[in-house]
């Protein structure tokens, strides 16, 4: 039997949430930068996305990634991460499962009890720590790019939800936050659709009503991704929140094609820009531990390092911690006679 192409992946999850490490199979891609690469990604080689993400190899949930060689001095390896709409510039949850699939099966070496490594993703270099132990990693933690509150407290108007507060922050990439509680929700898992749902028409009116832009690379994109908070239920949690990913696009005219599934974990970078807005009201100080609380009762621990500037905003430095758990190993393959080599949507479960 011939396939036209052979791809080999590491597949694990990170506190609940799916991250796909493809660790061979793909022959480097063009660009000067790992930013680059994802665009021309993106733009010229998209069919590897959909290939990995979409059915029957894919489903609504998973993340993927692309280990390449770096391209800045003093990185171990370069990622571009795939979801299901949208090529972020940063994830945490595909940084923790990238940097525990690198070590874990030696393509980095491993040092214990601590590893450090640099990885250098689409939005620059990140600082790893990885506390080891008999050839597992325990714990990864990250110093993550500088996040920033771009909008506190702002109303935006909610096609039959009403007027609803919320935050925008950048935490690797910009996020639209509002509390849970308002809009009648408690953040529990079978809430699940309601949340999707909700969360889509948030994001939707804040893309609509709070443009952003980042001030030093505005080729990122603006609003992609909500989170909704509440109190936690975790003991050792400060707080919980619901992560919502869209698998379709949004047309207001067409709310039943509203699609979108929720974040398995605390979410990495929607931390770190909950951290952010947190910080810029006063209610979380430097040098301090951040529980977040997922769905699934699983935590990440975030904490604020430092203060800095991103153009005309005030910023800090963020790390965050969370462990990642290998869940297989596959040789994926695509038959030249398979009429699906991309994929494909339906929409029973998309």
């Amino acid at each position: 039997m011939r396939f036209s192409r052979m791809i080999t992946v590491v597949d694990a999850h990170a506190c609940g949430e799916p991250g796909r490490v493809i660790t061979s199979g793909i022959a480097d891609v063009p660009g000067k930068t790992m930013f680059e690469k994802m665009t021309y990604l993106r733009d010229h080689q998209d069919w590897l996305r959909k290939l990995m993400l979409r059915e029957p190899r894919g489903y609504p949930a998973v993340c993927c990634n692309l280990v390449l060689p770096p391209t800045q001095p003093g990185a171990h390896a370069g990622y571009v991460i795939m979801e299901q709409t949208e090529y972020p510039v940063m994830s945490g949850t595909n940084t923790i499962c990238v940097a525990t699939a690198l070590l874990e099966t030696g393509l980095v070496p491993m040092q214990e009890p601590v590893t450090d490594l640099v990885l250098e993703a689409p939005a620059g270099l990140i600082h790893v720590r990885a506390d080891c132990e008999n050839g597992k990693v325990k714990q990864v933690t990250f110093r993550n790019v500088p996040a920033f509150a771009v909008h506190l407290d702002a109303n935006v108007e909610v096609p039959t939800l009403g007027t609803v507060k919320v935050d925008v922050a950048f935490g690797g990439m910009f996020y639209v936050i509002a509390d849970a509680a308002p809009l009648g929700l408690r953040l529990t898992p079978d809430e699940g659709r309601d949340i999707v749902r909700i969360s889509e028409m948030v994001k939707a009116a804040a893309r609509e009503q709070l443009p952003v832009s980042h001030p030093e690379n505005p080729d990122f994109p603006g609003i992609t991704i909500s989170v909704l908070s509440g109190p936690p239920t975790h003991p050792k949690a400060h707080a919980k929140n619901a992560v919502t990913v869209s698998t379709g696009e949004l047309d207001w005219n067409r709310p039943a094609t509203w699609t979108g599934v929720l974040d398995r974990s605390p979410c990495g970078t929607g931390t770190c820009a909950t951290m952010a807005a947190l910080y810029a009201k006063g209610k979380l100080r430097l040098n301090e531990d951040f529980h977040h609380e997922g769905l699934l009762g699983t935590i990440f621990t975030g904490r604020l390092v430092g203060e800095t500037q991103v153009g005309p905003y005030g910023a800090v430095i963020p790390t965050i911690g969370g462990q990642a758990w290998i869940t297989g190993f596959c040789n994926y393959v695509v038959d030249p006679s398979d009429p699906f080599q991309e994929g494909f949507t339906i929409g029973d479960i998309w």
